[in-house]
């Protein structure tokens, strides 16, 4: 079933808001975790699978958050990755602004962000593509106004390909960070995060893999007392 054919009503009737939404990854793994899901993002996301409204995401929050059972966010990275020692460009530093209106809803909530932005939030939880049997590294924090239990993380141990490159028998795991790359390269890299209905290369580089927000929708259901869909 491709992502656009997925029905958009689920069985344990919760919902989520998927604020600065990208392509979906976050969504696709609520949504698998048995959540609707709702996307905000203030650009055009042509690959979002599911609802999606354009505008300001803490403006969204702020004025449709409580009307949720539980909201997301992924305020932009920019600001807290290594790259920007270099261009020293101004990025918004939104993690704040979404936390206040996160908690001025009254919902539970989950904030994702980069590594380097760890000062930003509060108790992070950190997931990389290991621990869910994904074939690339990628590490993410996630600050959860519930309790969240971090799974074991296994080594680094596999051999990634460079950026650019595919993977062989002999370097198995994908880099997946942004770059001039092939149609063939970006493919692999959205089959390898999880998210083959991403079709552009900045999508897949800037997307979370769903397996991440399953495990985190699965771990609020049951702190809820709800099966898992």
């Amino acid at each position: 079933m491709s992502a656009r054919a997925l029905p958009l009503r689920r069985p344990n009737g919760l919902r989520v808001l998927d604020a600065f939404c990208c392509a979906g990854g976050m969504a696709m793994g609520f949504y698998l975790a048995g959540f609707e899901v709702v996307g905000v993002d203030i650009e055009p996301q042509p690959d979002y699978p599911f609802t999606f409204c354009q505008g300001d995401a803490v403006d969204f929050i702020s004025r449709f958050g409580a009307d949720f059972d539980v909201i997301h966010g992924s305020p932009p990275c920019q600001a807290w990755t290594p790259l920007n020692a270099y261009n020293h460009k101004s990025y918004p530093e939104l993690i704040a602004p979404a936390r206040e209106a996160m908690r001025a809803a009254g919902r539970p909530y989950v904030i994702e962000n980069v590594e380097a932005a760890r000062c930003e939030l509060r108790g992070p939880v950190r997931l990389c593509g290991p621990m869910f049997g994904l074939r690339m590294y990628r590490h993410r924090l996630f600050e959860t106004s519930f309790p969240l239990r971090e799974p074991a993380h296994p080594t680094h141990t596999a051999v990634c390909t460079r950026n650019c490159y595919l993977p062989t028998s002999e370097r198995p795991f994908m880099t997946i960070t942004g770059g001039r790359h092939s149609r063939a390269w970006q493919r692999a890299a959205a089959e390898a995060m999880g998210t083959p209905w991403i079709t552009t290369i900045r999508g897949v580089c800037e997307a979370i893999p769903p397996a991440y927000a399953r495990w985190i929708g699965e771990q609020f259901l049951a702190l809820e007392g709800r099966a898992a869909a």
